[in-house]
This record gives structure tokens, sequence and C-alpha cells, in this order.
């Protein structure tokens, strides 16, 4: 159901999920409001939710924040990571403690997560029921600790998204590799065979807007596409989808010079993920539950957000 005037404030808005995120809302009808680290049209400051806490009358809270752990151009390094972990637990714990502090509180608080919590295994098919334990390295240990700061806030309708690769045509990974494919140069990663959890940018818009209009989704919801592909399959999709050869492979060795043995685990090696919860106890629908149907839309880029509805 589609809901007017609503105001949903959104840490991390004017990023790759949080933009395509943002044009929705206000295409249904919400009032948003991006927190930034400057002040701005539509836009407050973590300072101001430091000091003043949550707007009035706010009714959903959304936290995207967060640094770019794959970003090549930064040095995989103590500095960075402590940088990583700061961006995703600081903001989510000062929004979670506004919220525990604030009389009028928001009907619910949406936290971004990540499927890297679930430790690769090539047999082992992950959904969100599945106990996973205590963290086995330094991305799962993140996730451990993010999903962890969004605990302070109470009373409040709390819902986790773990994502996978969020693949969009103006952002993340494809933007990344649209240049390289496209002159056919593009290939898999390392042997190709990891498994490769994911879903489309529109998607995971729309699971953020399905979890703020339905009260009964509630705790951790994979945020994954259903159909459970791996690293080669993607590569040979999006390439014909382009109608281009995918014929130079990113090897191991070279994975591990750009980012690092630690990051590059990231890039080379999966879960399988699925959204069991999200799927048969939700009934959510995917606009694209396949690699064929994303493929096509990331190359056509026919997409608009008014395509978007619940």
């Amino acid at each position: 159901m589609k809901s007017s005037l609503r105001k949903i404030l959104i840490g991390g808005g004017t990023g790759f999920i949080g933009s395509a995120l943002r044009s929705l809302l206000k295409n249904q009808g919400y009032i948003v409001t991006v927190i930034s680290r400057k002040p701005g049209n539509e836009t407050i400051t973590w300072e101001d939710i430091s000091k003043n806490g949550i707007p009035e009358n706010t009714h959903a809270i959304i936290n995207l924040a967060g640094e770019n752990v794959l970003n090549p151009a930064k040095r995989w390094n103590d500095d960075f990571k402590q940088k990583i972990m700061e961006s995703r637990i600081n903001t989510t714990t000062l929004l979670a403690n506004a919220i525990q502090s604030t009389t009028k509180k928001p009907k619910v608080f949406v936290s971004m997560s990540g499927v890297g919590i679930y430790k690769p295994d090539p047999e082992k098919i992950y959904d969100e029921y599945t106990n996973i334990g205590s963290s086995f390295d330094f991305i799962s240990e993140l996730v451990h600790k993010w999903e962890e700061a969004s605990k302070t806030s109470t009373n409040v309708r709390r819902v986790i998204l773990r994502s996978g690769v969020v693949l969009g045509r103006n952002g993340g990974m494809i933007k990344e590799i649209y240049p390289s494919f496209n002159f056919c140069i593009g290939g898999r990663i390392g042997s190709g065979k990891q498994y490769f959890p994911w879903i489309h940018q529109y998607d995971i818009c729309k699971l953020i807007i399905f979890a703020i209009e339905n009260e009964n989704v509630t705790g951790i919801i994979n945020g994954v596409s259903p159909q459970i592909i791996t690293n080669v399959q993607f590569t040979k999709t999006f390439a014909k989808a382009l109608r281009r050869f995918a014929i130079l492979p990113l090897p191991k060795f070279v994975v591990h010079l750009i980012f690092g043995r630690e990051r590059g685990v990231m890039l080379l090696e999966g879960q399988q993920v699925i959204p069991k919860k999200v799927v048969e106890e939700y009934n959510f629908k995917y606009l694209y539950p396949t690699i064929d149907v994303a493929c096509e839309e990331l190359v056509r880029n026919k997409h608009t957000t008014s395509s978007v509805d619940n």
C-alpha cells in the first residue's frame, strides 16, 4: 500500500543504493531527509542527530551508510579497516541511541548488513534461520558488530537486511566492470566457481520499502535474489547480454595484489544464500529474480523509478 506524507530518514542516502531508494520513496509519496556529513537541501547532519535526536514525526529510519570496502583506490591497512568499521558501526549506534532516547519513536528501523556474515562453503546453503556462530574473519566480525549496533534501539520494529552484491548500471560492481566487458577484456574472477550472492539495485530498494510498509516484516532478511549462481555464470550471462566475449579472467594473484589477501576473499570466495523468509513468509515479488533478466536490464538500462510498486 502506498503511503503519503510520511517522513523517512536515510543515512547514506546519497550513495549508490541510497540515491535510487530516495527517488523511489519520493515517487511513492514519502518525504525523504538524508543524513550527511554536510548540511544541504533535504539534508541534516550526523551532528544534528547527535545533538538534537530524531526529527519529529519520523515514520521510518534506514541506515545505508558505510565506506566502500572494495574501493581499489584504498590501500588495505589498519587505518582503512578502522574507517570501514567506524563508518558502519558508529552511524548505526548513533541512530539506535537516538531512537532509544526519543519519546515518539519511528515505526521501524531498517539497518543494512551483509552476507559476509555467512562462512563460504561449497555445500552449505544459508537462509535467515541459519545459526551463524562466531566471526571467522575481518568481514564477518564487521557484520557481527554492525548488526549488534542496531540492537540498542528497543520498542521499535527492527529489520536487518543482509545484502548480497547489488547490481545496478550507475554504481557498484557493474559500473566498475562495464568498460572492460564492453571492450571484451572482462572475465571471471579467480576460478569462477565461487558462489555469487546478488540482487538487482531496484529489488533491494523495493525490499526496503516493503519492509517499511509491512508491519509483519521483522528481524533478519536476506537481501539476495532467489537464484543461486556462480561467478562464472554471472560472467557469461553479463557478457551475453552485452553481446561481447568474456575472455580475460582476473587471476587470484592479481586480486590479492589489488585488494590484499584478506579483502580478496570477498571476490574469490562466496556463499550460497537464499531469501527463504523473504519469499516463503512474506511472499515478496522480485522484479529481477534471475540473472538473465537482471543483466538484460543492466545492459539496456530501461528501468525507471515509476516501474517499482508494491
